[in-house]
């Protein structure tokens, strides 16, 4: 299980604090940067080097000075001596566990809720939502363990697209390149040069690290947590538009969601099931019982697909069933039922549409029962939460969910869909 059962207390503690100061906060703006793939992995350091003068008390603080001083030395060394040795690169850029409980220390004794690390705790941590299994400690301990969980994410993603680690599903998400050919530690000497290079006019203790895991998805052709990013601007924007002028309680449901079924040639856009799952929610749709299909599934089945589910799903409605494109709603990123799921929370509550009416899912039988019978148990696996409940079920192929604000916590290991 990714996080303790000590944390998941948390959750329960800070219910009442989320009443009283409404965290998380549907108005909150992510802040995205310039690069989508930092922003959804490590949003706390995205956020320390967006945020003007706490990047400034950061990078002149002497102390974390110091630790990205020593290890720009390692790094420096490494790309001196480790030669032909895959282990001596990812080993030397990866925050050894020392690294990172010296940094989480140090953090902790620079917090002070007036501080500028004390704002970001309480304008951006907890209405973001998205550390929001750590809302119940204090504004330090938040602080502290939001960075524990960036620094481990960072180096899941270069353990497994840098060293060749398995992925939590090794079939669709391993790494691109045989790590024990000749020319690879090359590639990663290269990536670690331009890695501290890019760093510098940053000044701050993490980011020739960050930037050796981002460079690494990239390599890996693994940047599809960006696809379609901005969404509400691009994929989406019809659907939005359309969402301001929608009167909620003329709707049962929030929304129809359609998981992807990848199909498992390379050549076949959709799947037959991706098709007909589309008919059974068109056929919801055209009841009136919601004002939105939404498609959900990213670029999975067969292994490194240029097919997106739930964009062939979106074009499938618009162009055989004729649905209108300001009626549907993707989400490109969900890689399992998981986070078909969770990510369809995600977005109920990231658009500001009504968290306390149900959605409904349309599929086949063995996944709709898949979903409420089965999936919550996989998820608090998986995830380390449930991110939604279950209400009732009114067919073989339906049935209602509730969407939870606990499904913006960021996953730390699963780099294309965090």
């Amino acid at each position: 299980m990714k996080y303790s059962t000590l944390t998941l207390i948390f959750i329960f503690s800070a219910i009442s604090c989320f009443a009283q100061k409404s965290f998380p906060d549907p108005a909150y703006k992510l802040i995205s940067g310039t690069n989508y793939v930092a922003s959804k992995n490590y949003y706390l350091l995205t956020l320390f080097g967006q945020i003007p003068e706490l990047k400034k008390m950061l990078a002149a603080d002497p102390v974390l000075s110091e630790i990205g001083r020593m290890k720009d030395e390692r790094i420096a060394e490494a790309i001196r001596s480790c030669g032909k040795d895959v282990a001596c690169y990812i080993q030397a850029v990866k925050f050894s566990a020392a690294e990172i409980m010296q940094v989480s220390s140090r953090l902790g004794e620079l917090y002070k809720p007036e501080n500028e690390l004390g704002r970001l705790v309480n304008k951006h941590l907890l209405p973001s939502g998205c550390y929001i299994l750590y809302a119940g400690l204090t504004g330090r301990d938040m602080l502290m363990k939001t960075w524990e969980q960036d620094a481990a994410a960072i180096n899941h993603t270069i353990g497994v697209y840098g060293g060749g680690q398995k992925p939590n599903y090794p079939l669709i998400d391993s790494i691109s390149f045989n790590i024990r050919d000749r020319g690879y530690p090359e590639l990663l000497a290269l990536n670690t040069t331009l890695s501290v290079s890019e760093s510098k006019k940053e000044g701050l203790f993490f980011t020739p690290t960050m930037l050796f895991a981002i460079h690494s998805l990239e390599m890996n052709g693994r940047n599809q947590v960006a696809d379609e990013e901005p969404m509400a601007e691009t994929v989406n924007k019809a659907a939005l538009d359309y969402a301001k002028k929608i009167k909620w309680s003329q709707y049962k449901y929030t929304l129809i969601l359609v998981p992807g079924e990848g199909p498992e040639d390379k050549d076949t856009e959709l799947s037959a099931g991706g098709m007909l799952r589309c008919r059974l929610a068109a056929l919801q749709y055209q009841n009136g019982l919601a004002p939105f299909i939404m498609v959900s599934g990213g670029c999975v089945h067969p292994y490194k697909t240029k097919y997106n589910e739930a964009l062939e799903m979106k074009k499938f409605l618009i162009s055989t069933l004729h649905i209108p494109e300001y009626a549907i709603l993707a989400e490109p990123h969900a890689r399992h039922t998981t986070t078909n799921m969770r990510n369809c929370a995600r977005l109920i509550f990231r658009y500001g549409f009504p968290m306390d009416k149900p959605f409904i899912t349309s599929t086949a039988k063995s996944q709709s029962y898949n979903i409420t019978d089965l999936l919550p148990a996989r998820t608090q696996k998986e995830l380390g939460y449930v991110p939604y409940k279950v209400g009732k079920r009114f067919s073989a192929t339906e049935a209602e969910i509730y969407p939870l604000a606990v499904s913006l916590q960021i996953d730390f290991d699963e780099p294309m869909d965090p």
